[in-house]
């Protein structure tokens, strides 16, 4: 009992030795000289944490316009004010600027002041969520990695606009005015590197044109597209999720080898009009089909290899991989037919 008091104590003394340590080391490094510097040229509505000298904290504070930056900021917080505008001047100083967040204010295109965004050349995260926006903004930073404009009001995307943000691995224009004719063959040209697009919660009713070749998700619910063109996936070979949940997808919108797409992983056409299971491929691993109109289901028929063969080769030879079927919501009675387990044996799950 002793023991354990002392040894309590002792590493109630060690720690508390450390977090002074800590402490002082943090005031020790900054100096009493460049603590009173951080402290007067923080601005007055907004918080300077010590612990975290490179960012600044604006949000919630009513602002209408953007105060002066701090060259040393790399991480700025300006969501959930009243700011209408987007000048040149609060940046002047504020050339390390990595990350801007100004999600939930009144910002519009006219506000934002030509080339104020360009010029902060080190910058990578942009915020302009739940905004005023009609039109994404341009120019825009070079160096961007993610954009994230949804719920503003575009409807038109500039010509080039995206051309040279060739390091943008993550594009959100969700929940916007989008029309089929916002989107040109040559709209996303020059995403490169483009990992997620969103266009889910538009106006869409074609599959958008162009979409970057190394998109691994792409995000399309809530449109009304009807069709998937023929062979549409060849062109992005590298998708893996691809959500088309709340569209207006029949049977006859979809190409009989559609999503038989070896890439795609995870498959979402919940709340459609689809009558039966289109053929997809022995690699797809989760399965989104709730909310349609199919009433039955044939294991044999949907099966992406012949079950004879699957029965030789057993677990070591092409087995589908589908763990997950969600098929709720449609006018199937269960049980669940014997041979849909027959065929996906590593199924976890099945939703009916």
């Amino acid at each position: 009992m002793i023991l354990k008091v002392y040894t309590s104590l002792l590493l109630l003394f060690l720690v508390n030795s450390v977090w002074t340590r800590t402490v002082r080391q943090v005031y020790d490094d900054l100096g009493l000289d460049h603590w009173s510097h951080y402290t007067s040229e923080c601005p007055q509505e907004c918080f300077c944490p010590p612990s975290f000298p490179n960012a600044l904290y604006c949000d919630n504070k009513g602002l209408k316009e953007i105060p002066p930056i701090p060259a040393r900021i790399w991480y700025l917080y300006l969501q959930n004010n009243q700011i209408e505008t987007l000048s040149e001047k609060p940046f002047v100083n504020a050339t390390h600027l990595r990350w801007i967040n100004l999600n939930k204010n009144k910002i519009t295109n006219a506000g934002i002041e030509n080339g104020a965004l360009s010029k902060l050349k080190r910058l990578l995260y942009l915020f302009l969520e739940d905004n005023e926006l009609e039109e994404v903004p341009a120019p825009l930073p070079v160096g961007l990695e993610q954009l994230r404009l949804a719920r503003n009001k575009i409807s038109r995307i500039p010509e080039g606009v995206f051309s040279h943000l060739e390091n943008l691995t993550m594009l959100d224009l969700h929940q916007n005015s989008l029309l089929d004719s916002a989107l040109q063959s040559d709209t996303f040209q020059g995403l490169n590197n483009l990992m997620q697009l969103n266009i889910a919660k538009n106006s869409l009713k074609k599959m958008p044109l162009s979409i970057p070749a190394n998109t691994l998700q792409l995000f399309l619910d809530n449109n009304s597209i009807e069709v998937i063109p023929e062979n549409y996936f060849s062109a992005i070979p590298k998708v893996t999720f691809l959500r088309l949940n709340y569209n207006k997808l029949s049977d006859d919108g979809i190409p009989p080898n559609g999503f038989n797409v070896s890439s795609i992983l995870d498959l979402q056409l919940s709340h459609n009009q689809l009558t039966k299971i289109p053929p997809i491929n022995a690699h797809l691993e989760h399965l989104h089909l709730d909310h349609n109109k199919i009433k039955s289901v044939n294991g044999t028929q949907i099966c992406p290899v012949s079950i004879a063969l699957e029965e030789d080769y057993g677990y070591y030879g092409k087995v589908p991989r589908l763990r997950y079927l969600r098929l709720d919501g449609n006018e199937i009675q269960p049980p669940i037919p014997l041979d849909i387990m027959i065929c996906f044996r590593l199924l976890q799950a099945v939703v009916i």
